[in-house]
């Protein structure tokens, strides 16, 4: 799968992770429900550092299609709330 962070690149992760990713958006979505935007920032983080830790960094060359697409680690709740769909940020 191939994940972009905003105002970063494109990033391959294995689909295997895909559990792990999982388990952290369904946190970013509670957090965001609640309201709790300490927990929101500090799950953001852990979101897009388990991407890059997981995942492999494409060349910035590479034009491939993004199969997903997270916000930057600095958007706010509200900027993350219009990239949601009903499965939160990562579908499945």
């Amino acid at each position: 799968m191939i994940v972009r962070i905003m105002g970063e690149g494109q990033v391959r992760v294995d689909d295997a992770h895909l559990a792990e990713l999982n388990r952290l958006d369904d946190e970013l979505l509670a957090e965001m429900e609640s309201g709790d935007e300490d927990g929101f920032r500090r799950t953001l983080t852990a979101l897009l550092d388990a991407v890059r830790r997981l995942g492999t960094p494409l060349p910035d060359d590479a034009l491939e299609p993004s199969d997903l697409i997270l916000p930057s680690p600095d958007a706010t709740l509200e900027e993350v709330r219009e990239l949601l769909t009903d499965e939160g940020l990562i579908p499945g």
